[in-house]
């Protein structure tokens, strides 16, 4: 299984599953994260803290926590 988390800078890829509670869901579902969504990573912080992807037109930074909770395969 493969998770946001482990993607690097540049990745494209397609969300499979959201692994996550209802509340964090409903706002990934908002920013246009649902499955079947493509993705791109645009950059990671040092301690890989926090990725930054985008998401269509536009860009989001998600915690490491929840990068780890979205499951993708690469496109």
């Amino acid at each position: 299984m493969k998770t946001l988390y482990d993607c690097k800078k540049n990745c494209k890829v397609r969300i499979l599953k959201l692994n996550t509670n209802k509340d964090l869901k409903q706002r990934l579902i908002s920013f246009g994260m649902i499955k079947g969504a493509e993705v791109e990573v645009m950059q990671q912080t040092a301690r890989k803290s926090t990725v930054e992807i985008k998401v269509g037109k536009m860009q989001i930074a998600l915690r490491d926590t929840e990068a780890k909770l979205i499951e993708v395969e690469q496109l």
